[in-house]
């Protein structure tokens, strides 16, 4: 393939800590890697000057707070900006990756240039809204993502049940692109019993550590990690729960339990540690679009309960390299969550976890990422 010119706008990206903000990077940064232009258009990030990232083929617009998300900017729309900048350097194809003002402008100044144009759905801010106390607002959300997936010419998304469920709302050239994961970085291999002490104390072999991983916040469905934790530390006095992520939830949490052990947002071999030091991942989220902490868990060698949706469908057969029950079903999530504190860090369950994650590479991801961005551009000329 040729080398493409791409400008890809993202209301969210590294070093900012969240599934969005690393996708797209990788995304990026594998695509630059095979040699292809990739000019990045996003808000300001909290402290970063009018002049970072404005630089080069890099543009940083204004932004303002996104409601209950600390840290994470809502980019401000930029159309006139971006059509002087693709007039003067006009983009094979413009893809963005957030739904925000600053992505619908975006692709307001592509189809007025008669640039090929496509999208990436990554988060599903319609389920989240009834969360923050705004379920009112559901039906407004959805319409809106709707009509801002029709004016692409694709929308990528990780899965195929995914792809599924927007086909049928409507939204049409849904592809299908995928996620990997980084299966060197997260490594068995990287299990620190000094770690397991802090949280576990003289005896950490043992004893039993718990982990989740992720936002703190109302829509990842946090009071069930609460309860199946509460129902295994009666089963297991040795057991202890270890949160690693931040939110608005944190505070509550805290103060709620303080036996657990509360490591605050974590990146990198850091976070990879976390990971492989713990004995049993639990994740009973219903608003991922994916989840990359569940392949991060899987390819950590870590035993894993979770809701048969997302990456946990794709990945987990019940029973043989996880625990996956039924969307929704709160009993039988706290039933396997028993059932695998009973039988902690199953050496056949584990090995088979990592199997998994070993074949969800982000190189073959890359790839498809280029080939679906590549037929656009073909398409787009037709």
């Amino acid at each position: 393939m040729k080398t493409l010119h791409i400008a890809l706008v993202t209301e969210t990206y590294p070093p900012e800590i969240n599934g969005v903000a690393m996708t797209v990077g990788r995304l990026v940064s594998g695509m630059r890697e095979r040699g292809h232009r990739v000019d990045i258009v996003r808000p300001r990030q909290l402290g970063e000057s009018s002049t970072v990232g404005s630089t080069g083929h890099d543009l940083t617009v204004r932004g303002l707070p996104l409601p209950g998300y600390a840290g994470l900017r809502l980019g401000l729309p930029a159309g006139r900006s971006l059509l002087a900048r693709w007039k003067a350097s006009r983009p094979d194809l413009v893809h963005v990756a957030t739904e925000g003002p600053l992505g619908w402008s975006a692709v307001s100044a592509a189809r007025r240039l008669g640039i090929p144009a496509t999208s990436g759905f990554h988060t599903n801010f319609d389920s989240y809204s009834s969360h923050y106390g705004a379920g009112w607002l559901k039906p407004a959300v959805s319409a809106y993502l709707r009509s801002f997936h029709r004016r692409t010419q694709a929308t990528l998304v990780p899965t195929e049940s995914l792809a599924a469920a927007l086909a049928r709302e409507g939204i049409p050239g849904v592809k299908v692109v995928g996620r990997g994961v980084d299966t060197e970085l997260f490594d068995p291999a990287r299990r620190c019993d000094g770690l397991r002490r802090d949280w576990l104390g003289e005896a950490p072999g043992a004893s039993l550590a718990c982990l989740y991983v992720g936002r703190l916040a109302p829509e990842k469905n946090l009071a069930l990690v609460e309860q199946a934790f509460a129902a295994i530390q009666a089963r297991r006095p040795d057991a202890r729960m270890v949160w690693v992520g931040d939110g608005p939830a944190r505070s509550r949490l805290a103060l709620a339990h303080s036996d657990h052990v509360f490591a605050g947002a974590r990146i990198g071999e850091d976070l990879a540690k976390h990971y492989a030091s713990a004995d049993l991942f639990l994740f009973p989220s219903l608003t991922e679009t994916y989840g990359n902490v569940v392949p991060e868990a899987m390819a950590s060698g870590l035993a894993v309960v979770s809701y048969r949706a997302a990456a946990a469908a794709e990945l987990i057969v019940d029973g043989e390299n996880g625990r996956s029950v039924a969307p929704g079903d709160a009993s039988a999530f706290l039933k396997a969550a028993e059932d695998m504190a009973l039988a902690p860090r199953p050496q056949a369950l584990a090995h088979r976890a990592r199997i998994t994650a070993l074949t969800r590479n982000w190189a073959t991801v890359v790839e498809r990422f280029e080939t679906v961005l590549g037929e656009a551009i073909l398409t787009g000329r037709r």
